[in-house]
């Protein structure tokens, strides 16, 4: 029970609506700017700026009310880092897997980088998106709305793509066809500093 009124506590003071939003956001941004040199090589008090800037407009507008409750930056961003952390997490865990079977595989190496990136952009896009409540669902697909069901399928796919991986047979060397070139080509920006 002392660690909920810790945690309850935590909440009261802002942390959740306040100071995680903006380090993330801040950080975010920061580690962008320090990475593309915007500002040339000795631009870190200029990338600390924008990033507290950036980082500020998103909380202010939050705690002082002016976002419609349907459209709150920190709600969605509170809402989606749960489901994010899952990808995380299971991208993690089917390389672990892959591990023990003997399969080596280096971030930014060969194609199947190419596809890990492109799957889990796609899913972050959709997992914000879910938030926003951007989507909209046939009367079919419902069960989709269902963050457990979500999950569910993400870790079907996970294991899916884990079975596939090490059931598969090595083939003849041949031309790549569209897909392995546009794994090859999303793979090659993660190749290069």
């Amino acid at each position: 029970m002392a660690y909920q009124d810790i945690f309850y506590r935590f909440a009261d003071l802002g942390a959740v609506d306040v100071f995680i939003p903006f380090i993330l956001i801040f950080t975010i941004v920061f580690a962008v700017l320090q990475k593309i040199k915007l500002f040339g090589k000795d631009s870190k008090r200029y990338n600390v700026v924008i990033g507290l800037v950036m980082g500020l407009s998103v909380v202010f507008p939050h705690v002082l009310g002016y976002y419609p409750p349907e459209k709150d930056i920190v709600l969605i961003i509170n809402q989606a880092l749960p489901n994010v952390s899952i990808v995380i997490v299971a991208i993690v865990m089917a390389l672990l897997v892959i591990g023990v079977f003997g399969a080596r595989w280096e971030i930014g190496e060969g194609t199947l980088s190419g596809w890990v990136a492109i799957m889990s952009f796609l899913l972050i896009i959709y997992i914000f998106g879910a938030a926003a409540n951007w989507w909209y669902y046939p009367g079919w697909l419902w069960m989709m709305q269902d963050p457990e069901t979500v999950t569910l399928v993400i870790t079907i796919l996970v294991f899916a793509i884990i079975i596939w991986f090490i059931t598969k047979e090595e083939k003849e060397e041949k031309e790549d066809n569209v897909f392995q070139k546009l794994g090859k080509a999303f793979s090659e920006p993660l190749n290069k500093e």
